[in-house]
């Protein structure tokens, strides 16, 4: 019996579905099916009442999923002791987006806690990110991960939700963001990118007469422009150094404001390297770092 059923199957009583598991453990809704029918005969009885509409946990399965718990959670610890050595080359692949937040406390991390890690960062779209880590060109990248969850050739670990906002010139008086893109020009964000295409979608639908006068590919470009007064732009939301640095005004969205899932890909092959967890240790330390510069 693998291991990782059981990680499946903690995963399915989180989530509270056999498809909420699939997402988290990033495969299809019948493997997470397959894999707790082969969980049922190993044990030789059901795990689940499956007579209603949604499948609900026997005491069996909150049972087995608790003693199971702390036995993947030590086995994990033991993975990652210190003394195994992580060392070598790793292509990382950074959106724009990600390069100035994400990544410098990313990297800092990684040399203090694994010094023979040499990360070489490289610079994308996430379509042609995507590209080069299914071809081989990079170990992984940090991407926007598509909507309808991305390709099931490659290995997706979540790393943040992001807000999409308005910013506004300082003095800019109107309130709400339909009238802030009627009275001011509208900078758009790449329209090349998947993110430029979901703040566009938004933009048209509660402003469609609003008129692009300038595109831009860099979130610091266009804050600087809007602080400038040049204009209004939907981009994901500033982190609180870049917002400090330029004065401009945060406008949320309202409800329907488009949202990002930014995920660190990977091939599946590559899942269980320990480089590959350096790089999801990074990522979560970078937000700890972050989450508490933004409390201070």
């Amino acid at each position: 019996m693998k291991l990782s059923f059981f990680a499946t199957l903690d995963a399915v009583l989180r989530t509270g579905s056999l498809a909420g598991a699939a997402r988290e453990m990033h495969v299809t809704p019948s493997a997470v099916s397959m894999q707790m029918k082969q969980l049922e005969t190993h044990f030789g009885q059901p795990l689940f009442d499956r007579s209603g509409l949604s499948v609900r946990a026997r005491p069996i399965a909150l049972e087995i999923a608790e003693t199971m718990r702390e036995t993947l959670g030590r086995l994990e610890s033991l993975r990652r002791r210190t003394g195994a050595r992580v060392e070598g080359q790793v292509r990382l692949g950074v959106i724009e987006t990600m390069q100035a937040t994400l990544l410098p406390a990313a990297m800092v991390w990684l040399r203090a806690q694994h010094p023979a890690l040499h990360v070489r960062p490289v610079r994308g779209r996430s379509v042609e990110l995507l590209e080069a880590v299914k071809g081989g060109e990079l170990d992984a990248a940090v991407v926007v991960q598509p909507s309808t969850g991305g390709s099931q050739r490659l290995l997706w670990h979540p790393v943040l939700h992001r807000e999409l906002v308005l910013l506004a010139p300082p003095d800019a008086v109107e309130a709400r963001a339909p009238a802030l893109l009627k009275a001011h020009e509208w900078i758009r964000f790449d329209p090349e990118t998947g993110t430029g295409r979901l703040a566009a979608r938004w933009v048209r639908k509660h402003a469609p007469g609003a008129r692009p006068t300038i595109d831009l590919q860099s979130v610091h470009a266009i804050v600087a422009m809007v602080s400038a007064g040049l204009g209004v732009s939907v981009v994901p939301e500033p982190d609180a150094r870049t917002a400090q640095a330029h004065r401009v005004r945060i406008v949320r969205l309202g409800r329907d404001a488009p949202t990002l899932q930014v995920a660190l890909v990977a091939r599946p092959a590559d899942a269980d390297g320990r480089k590959l967890q350096a790089l999801r240790d990074a990522m979560a330390a970078a937000l700890v770092q972050a989450a508490g510069g933004a409390r201070r």
